[in-house]
């Protein structure tokens, strides 16, 4: 006599299994919010909190002076001219690595990471030793009247270098994943090399590099270590919002402190979400 299940056994024990399988995913779930919750969520919701906590007004005013003012532009100086350079860096050396080879690539494509493992404070020591007053090269471009450390060029310098990786690494899987068969199309067909990248590359890789350009300025708006080396923090000349923050924190003055630091997160989280909207589904 052959012994076959009754149906609703069948049915419980597919229900068990499935709650089996189930149970490591929930738990992982609520091990990834809680550790989100503490180490990203909470922080910055409280800032958020002892930013408006008196109101908007004591905000509004926190941001409108002079030192505050000068802070944004420098920032926004620095931004743009990082994402400017690393933008057009980027795309060419992510060209250069899928599309070419040469002798050194292998090397080349080490040293573009190499931002991600040197701390910030060793890149603005570096940029002194080569472009101080007292160096070389820096002693040179002074003569000439450019000034390199404890100026905007320096700033920009720094920030670039600490950002250097982030275009070419969202741009570089994309062009891979891609191929060249549609640029070599366009080529025999009669298009020149500027063409085709403008016609061909470009709306391919549009996604890719608007992502890496929100990272870079991301990574540019909220840059602190090598900043700080090179720009001697001077009051209303070379002063970024990161550095005003951390002066008017040691100053006591803590409502402008927490302004400054809400205004920074809310343009990294705005840029991030038009970056969401603007992109399509698929």
């Amino acid at each position: 006599m052959t012994n076959t299940d009754h149906p609703g056994t069948r049915g419980q024990t597919s229900a068990r299994e499935i709650k089996k399988h189930q149970s490591p995913r929930h738990a992982l779930r609520a091990a990834a919010l809680i550790y989100l919750t503490f180490l990203l969520i909470l922080p910055v919701v409280l800032i958020g909190w002892r930013t408006f906590q008196n109101g908007l007004g004591p905000v509004l005013e926190a941001l409108s002076t002079p030192q505050a003012q000068s802070a944004f532009a420098v920032t926004l100086s620095v931004a743009f001219w990082t994402v400017l350079a690393n933008t057009v860096f980027g795309v060419g050396v992510a060209l250069l690595l899928v599309r070419h080879t040469f002798p050194g690539k292998r090397l080349l494509n080490a040293f573009i990471d190499l931002p991600v493992a040197v701390s910030p404070v060793v890149v603005g020591l570096a940029l002194i030793l080569v472009y101080g007053r007292f160096a070389p090269v820096g002693g040179w471009l002074e003569g000439l009247g450019l000034q390199i450390i404890f100026s905007l060029p320096g700033m920009v310098m720094a920030a670039v270098f600490i950002s250097l990786p982030l275009v070419v690494r969202a741009v570089v899987p994309v062009l891979e994943e891609l191929g060249n068969e549609q640029e070599q199309a366009a080529r025999t067909l009669g298009a020149g090399p500027w063409q085709t990248f403008r016609r061909i590359t470009v709306p391919a890789i549009r996604w890719a590099l608007a992502y890496g350009v929100v990272l870079c300025l991301a990574r540019a708006l909220g840059e602190y270590g090598a900043v700080a080396v090179v720009s001697g923090r001077l009051v209303e000349q070379t002063q970024t919002l990161t550095l005003f923050v951390e002066e008017r924190f040691q100053n006591f003055d803590e409502g402008a402190a927490f302004a400054a630091a809400t205004a920074l997160a809310l343009i990294a989280v705005v840029t991030l979400l038009f970056l969401k909207i603007l992109r399509p589904k698929d």
